[in-house]
């Protein structure tokens, strides 16, 4: 006689939603955009970090800031990263957005 395995299921009451901060006005964001080579292979990315908000919101300028640069990438944690050193041109779009931002790391 085969045994029978254990299976169960794990629900949870926790919501991400209900972390989520309200975004501010872009001219109240303080964002940060890097040149990042790490676990990359080597590759550069531009990572925009500092925003404050919904993850829909971050999704929304992750998607403005793809489609002006040409380029793929990601927003997701806080984060987005985009393919590519794109850190003058996105700095360029973004301040142009009315958002706060800066270059951050070297050169």
């Amino acid at each position: 006689m085969a045994k029978k395995k254990n299976r169960y299921e794990v629900y949870s009451d926790y919501n991400d939603q209900e972390d989520e901060q309200e975004t501010l006005p872009p001219a109240h964001q303080q964002l940060k955009v890097w040149i990042d080579r790490k676990k990359r292979k080597g590759k550069e990315v531009t990572l925009i970090t500092g925003f404050v908000g919904t993850t829909d919101d971050l999704k929304e300028l992750g998607s403005l800031l793809k489609s002006k640069c040409g380029v793929g990438g990601s927003a997701k944690d806080g984060e987005i990263i985009i393919q590519g050193n794109n850190r003058d041109k996105i700095v360029d779009i973004l301040t142009n957005a009315g958002y706060k931002a800066k270059k951050a790391g070297g050169s």
